[in-house]
């Protein structure tokens, strides 16, 4: 069940901890070793797809998105944002994501959406292809090329690889390059929760940066 987590301003929360120790030189091999989750993810993103027509229809003529179907998208990010993580994403951790819809709260990277109890109308109707345009442009050169509804390339992975070749010869992940990586991240977050209806809050153009929202509690510690 999604947590309603996030205030009415906030509604998408990206929290993550940067893993100590990293291996110097697994991120080497790390696109080999998702590729069963991209295989999975790929079937699950043409049901997110799907389950995101159906509750089109739904808020349209109800204003509610049926909370089944919010509750399996938001496990669908849950998991992309994982295996992102994981990879070239990010590349925090060494841990390997689990195969799993739920929230996971013991792995490093977590992700939460506030439910929302109604949603507009008017809006379903134009924030995912027109309130959302300038986001699209911005995440482009986030993302680079859009790969089973994540990302592949683009400034975002540019990042990652430098901060692990950095570990290779430094044995540190530059906590700067990490809090950078995390603000873009949850960005591509915030907007994909947007354009996938499941909030009316438009997303800020704002880099917020760091492993940890803004005043939400998170850390290493709450993991065991």
């Amino acid at each position: 069940m999604t947590t309603l987590a996030g205030t009415p301003d906030r509604p998408v929360r990206v929290n993550a901890v940067l893993d100590t120790p990293l291996s110097r030189w697994l991120w080497l091999v790390k696109w080999i070793l998702v590729i069963p989750h991209y295989v999975v993810l790929f079937f699950l993103w043409i049901a997110f797809t799907l389950v995101s027509v159906v509750a089109f229809f739904s808020i349209l003529f109800t204003e509610r998105y049926p909370r089944s179907l919010f509750d399996f998208n938001v496990g669908v990010l849950r998991w992309s944002w994982r295996v992102a993580y994981y990879s070239y994403g990010a590349l925090g951790t060494d841990r390997y994501p689990p195969f799993s819809l739920g929230e996971e709260p013991g792995y490093p990277a977590r992700l939460d959406i506030a439910y929302p109890e109604r949603l507009s109308r008017g809006l379903v109707l134009v924030k995912w292809w027109l309130l959302a345009i300038p986001h699209y442009i911005v995440i482009g050169f986030f993302l680079g090329g859009y790969h089973l509804g994540w990302w592949d390339g683009g400034l975002v992975a540019v990042l990652a690889v430098i901060a692990a070749v950095t570990l290779a010869f430094t044995e540190k992940y530059p906590r700067a390059l990490f809090d950078l990586i995390l603000g873009l991240d949850r960005w591509v977050l915030r907007v994909a929760a947007y354009a996938a209806l499941m909030t009316d809050t438009y997303p800020p153009f704002r880099l917020d940066m760091g492993g940890t929202e803004p005043h939400e509690p998170f850390a290493s510690e709450d993991l065991s």
